[in-house]
């Protein structure tokens, strides 16, 4: 497959910018894979598509405010500071991006909140624009943290808006977020409400749970046109053991397998056995699916609207098939579903 393949018009006012009044209400496009035919739901209403002891398997990553904005040494020079990962707890030191780059060297010091609370010096250059900061603090480790996540902000897209708002707090997490450690959301979970879960309570529809740190590698450009070329950033994944029994029960039952977004396709599909089933493991994972390639463990997938040329979008059109997911999006941008972290929701099912 060619990145050029997965282009598309994408007008700008059909990238959410808000979330639906309530998680269950957004809208939801059922795409039925062996068919491609497409139907037209409010997500609430998936729970109809699902019986007793199908599996859904959620993502319990939590998002931390990963955006901080400091000043430069000496000349006082707004930096922007935008943490990836905790490479070392006793030496406080991070992966970050910084913008501008060009601005910081290794040895410059950057301060950050009203009092010069917190103070970070440039060690590493990992990337063009990655750094490795260590940061200087006096305190426990627990008073660092509360410190440097205070001074944080949600980390939403740039393209969904600048201005931060208060019910980001709360509607860029997942109900059942958990583990701390990713920097975007896992959209698709987005979705679920406290209600519709009792719903699948009730009807008898289980659930699991893997963990996905999101990093910010999804998104990176790919500049390559020939997919088999590109590498993933690697992330880091948890599938307990629990996961691995309840969804291999559900395998050999016949039951359905919903990855719930296309972070949990990658989690599920990153380590299973020749046989076909799924296997616990805490690790990394820089797997990258694209089509032609067949996923294993899930048969169904829950997942948003994605940008034109996007990584979540190969993983989609993976699991969907090609020319259906691509009809699909033509039918979604005519019907004006919203994209994005906030927009509307798609199902991909027999």
């Amino acid at each position: 497959m060619k990145l050029s393949q997965f282009e598309f018009k994408l007008p700008v006012d059909l990238v959410a910018k808000y979330p639906a009044k309530n998680r269950d209400e957004s809208r939801l496009l059922v795409l039925r894979k062996k068919t491609g035919k497409v139907e037209h739901e409010v997500f609430k209403n998936i729970i109809n598509y699902f019986d007793e002891k199908d599996v859904f398997v959620f993502n319990n990553t939590k998002v931390f405010p990963a955006r901080l904005y400091g000043n430069k040494e000496k000349t006082g020079a707004e930096i922007e500071v935008f943490l990836l990962r905790e490479l070392n707890k006793e030496q406080r030191l991070w992966d970050v991006l910084v913008d501008p780059a060009r601005k910081i060297r290794i040895g410059n010091k950057l301060y950050f909140g009203n009092n010069d609370s917190v103070i970070a010096e440039v060690i590493d250059n990992t990337t063009s624009r990655g750094r490795t900061l260590r940061f200087l603090y006096d305190g426990s480790y627990n008073e660092f943290k509360h410190a440097l996540y205070k001074l944080g902000e949600t980390p939403l897209p740039r393209w969904v808006r600048k201005k931060v708002e208060s019910l980001d707090e709360d509607r860029y997490q997942t109900i059942f977020a958990k583990h701390e450690g990713a920097v975007a959301a896992p959209y698709a979970g987005l979705h679920f409400s406290r209600e519709l879960l009792k719903r699948f309570e009730i009807k008898g529809i289980d659930v699991a749970e893997v963990t996905l740190h999101m990093g910010l590698g999804c998104f990176r450009e790919i500049d390559v046109e020939d997919l088999s070329k590109h590498k993933m950033d690697s992330e880091q994944i948890f599938i307990p053991e629990e996961t691995e029994n309840i969804v291999n029960s559900a395998k050999d039952a016949g039951k359905k397998i919903c990855a719930v977004g296309t972070t949990v396709l990658r989690t599920l599909e990153s380590s299973y056995t020749t046989q076909g089933y799924l296997k616990s493991y805490e690790g990394w994972t820089n797997k990258f699916i694209f089509p032609p390639y067949e996923c294993v463990i899930p048969d169904a997938l829950v997942t948003n609207f994605h940008q034109p040329l996007s990584t979540l979008l190969m993983m989609t059109a993976s699991f969907g098939g090609y020319s259906s997911v691509m009809n699909a999006y033509t039918i979604a941008v005519k019907e004006k579903y919203k994209f994005g972290v906030y927009g509307d929701a798609m199902l991909i099912i027999n």
